[in-house]
């Protein structure tokens, strides 16, 4: 199913938006510079990955962005729970609206 383009527009801002938002994240912060810490560390050795600087690296960088991915998971499954909530809110409220202005039947059963 292909989304109508204003769709598509309002889609990637609120990804914009999101992932500005998480980009400046006080936790994330946090955890981004224990990343850039074990990464400085990580050149001092010779061979680089067999140094355990290495596998801090890694496992940092790995969490950082598992932390960073979750977010955006989550904050998607919320827009979209509360995108299909407003959808389906609309669309009921228009088949009672169609239903209280279609005209009734004289010839209606009981």
């Amino acid at each position: 199913m292909d989304f109508p383009r204003w769709m598509q527009r309002a889609i990637q801002a609120r990804l914009d938006e999101v992932t500005a938002r998480i980009e400046h994240d006080p936790e994330l912060s946090r955890v981004r510079g224990g990343v850039d810490e074990a990464f400085e560390v990580l050149f001092a050795g010779k061979d680089v990955k067999q140094t355990p600087e290495y596998i801090e690296w890694e496992n940092r960088y790995i969490v950082s962005k598992g932390i960073e991915n979750e977010r955006l998971y989550m904050q998607g499954l919320r827009d979209g729970i509360q995108l299909t909530i407003s959808l389906l809110g609309q669309s009921e409220s228009m088949s009672e609206e169609i239903n209280t202005k279609a005209p009734q039947s004289s010839y209606g059963n009981p």
